[in-house]
């Protein structure tokens, strides 16, 4: 995406200016919705996601 497809029409920032949880979160979503992934099946794989993450952290 470029930058101009990244800035918010309303307040003129950059989503170069967001927090990165941000930044990943609207990266989430536009692979989502770019290949038409059904919401259920994107849940799912974001629970196998949080799961394998939240073991990484406890070792």
């Amino acid at each position: 995406m470029s930058k101009d497809e990244n800035t918010d029409k309303n307040s003129g920032s950059s989503i170069d200016d967001a927090p990165v949880e941000v930044q990943l979160a609207v990266d989430l979503i536009y692979l989502f919705e770019s290949n038409e992934i059904d919401p259920q099946v994107a849940l799912s794989a974001l629970e196998m996601v949080k799961s394998d993450l939240m073991a990484k952290l406890s070792k």
